[in-house]
């Protein structure tokens, strides 16, 4: 099944669409959708009609910022019922994680991690429709909104060291900058904050400590656990383990504490195999790195793993019938 996400993603759209001109109505139903799904913040809606109604408005508006602004409307409340809970944990660490834990009870098409490394904090988002499909202004949102969320924890003022996004920049990047400040960074290998770790360890400006056990115990009675399986654990640990060089079955079944015939019982069981997951992992991370022009080749070849850079060319063009040159050649006038 395509992923779902609550009716509360589009919270404003209506409101932004008529201060911009647009008809919301007519655009919603382009992707099947109705202004009556937004009565009802629990709703859950196409997170693929969600993403192709954001890029239809940002077109008929003439606002490439159109994410941006409506992220700007979201009110942590947006959240649901883990808004409850997340505002009453006492630090930003445990706030941030409780929060991306359960990211599957808002928006099932978000994927979001956060990783720490050298005094720096690192939220990447990623989206996964179903579908292959343009989904700027839909990550602008995500990223937009997860700032707004970090500045609730920490301080209305708080910036970021720099938010990055994989897709090129836009005619104008005012409204970017205004809410992100100077650190706007485009045509990166992946969408997301980075900021500094100790912020992590910051007091939560929003908890109240006498709240948390209440808002503890009425969030565990109603959450809904994700359903994480064995092979979206191996690819998570891929991921990581790719630029190091390390990453073979045998290093993902230590870390995984089994041992690497465990990890193929458990990959076959769902229609997987170790070299099935490395290859499309692989795959999905060349698209964003060969995508920058900032990257060379040669470090490309080293993120993913490859032990010489005719081995990462020769498995490019088995896996999209040409060169990385040729693609990235061809990919960087359509962002243009």
């Amino acid at each position: 099944m395509k992923p779902l996400v609550r009716t509360a993603a589009l919270s404003g759209y209506v409101e932004l669409s008529r201060f911009l001109g647009i008809d919301p109505q007519a655009l919603m139903k382009r992707v099947g959708l109705d202004t009556a799904d937004l009565a009802v913040q629990d709703r859950w809606i196409s997170g693929a009609a969600t993403a192709q109604l954001l890029e239809l408005s940002a077109t008929a508006s003439r606002h490439e910022d159109f994410g941006l602004l409506l992220a700007e409307r979201r009110r942590f409340s947006n959240l649901g019922p883990i808004s409850l809970v997340v505002r009453e944990e006492p630090d930003v660490r445990s706030a941030l994680e409780m929060l991306l834990r359960h990211e599957h009870m808002y928006n099932e098409a978000l994927h979001t991690r956060l990783s720490q490394g050298n005094g720096l904090a690192t939220l990447k988002v990623d989206l996964r429709l179903g579908e292959a499909m343009q989904a700027r202004q839909a990550t602008e949102l995500a990223v937009g909104a997860y700032h707004r969320v970090l500045r609730g924890f920490l301080d209305p003022r708080w910036q970021p060291l720099s938010v990055w996004f994989t897709h090129a920049a836009p005619a104008d990047s005012g409204t970017h900058r205004r809410l992100f400040g100077p650190g706007v960074e485009f045509d990166r290998e992946f969408d997301g904050i980075v900021f500094y770790a100790g912020d992590l360890d910051a007091p939560n400006a929003m908890a109240d400590p006498q709240l948390r056990t209440y808002a503890r115990q009425y969030f565990e009675a109603i959450a809904v656990p994700r359903d994480t399986s064995e092979a979206d654990r191996v690819r998570e640990l891929i991921e990581a383990l790719l630029p190091t060089g390390r990453c073979s079955v045998d290093q993902v079944a230590r870390s995984l504490g089994v041992d690497r015939r465990t990890v193929h019982r458990h990959l076959a069981s769902s229609g997987e195999t170790f070299s099935s997951l490395l290859n499309t992992t692989r795959a999905r991370l060349a698209e964003q790195f060969v995508a920058n022009p900032r990257r060379s080749l040669t470090e490309i070849s080293d993120l993913l793993g490859f032990s010489s850079l005719s081995a990462f060319s020769r498995w490019f063009r088995e896996q999209f019938g040409c060169s990385a040159r040729e693609w990235r050649n061809r990919r960087i006038p359509r962002q243009g």
